[in-house]
C-alpha cells in the first residue's frame, strides 16, 4: 500500500494477514520496498507458524522479481 504523509514524503506498507483468523502476521514499512523484503518478511513467518498450503497475494510490484 502507497501513503504519504502530511507534508507530502511517500511511504510503503507491507500488510500480511491471515484470512482464517483475520490476524495481522507482518507490518513492514519503509519508503521503498522491493521483492527481499517481501520475500524476509514470508521467511520469518513461516520459520514461526509453518508453510502455509497456499498463499493469495494482490500482485503487487513487490512480487515481481
Amino acid at each position: 500500500m502507497n501513503h504519504r504523509t502530511e507534508d507530502g514524503p511517500s511511504y510503503r506498507t507491507l500488510n500480511i494477514i491471515d484470512e482464517f483468523s483475520r490476524e495481522c502476521l507482518v507490518i513492514r514499512v519503509k519508503k521503498k520496498l522491493n521483492s527481499t523484503d517481501v520475500i524476509d518478511a514470508l521467511t520469518s513467518i513461516f520459520i514461526f507458524r509453518g508453510v502455509p498450503a497456499y498463499i493469495r497475494s494482490n500482485n503487487s510490484p513487490e512480487f515481481i522479481a
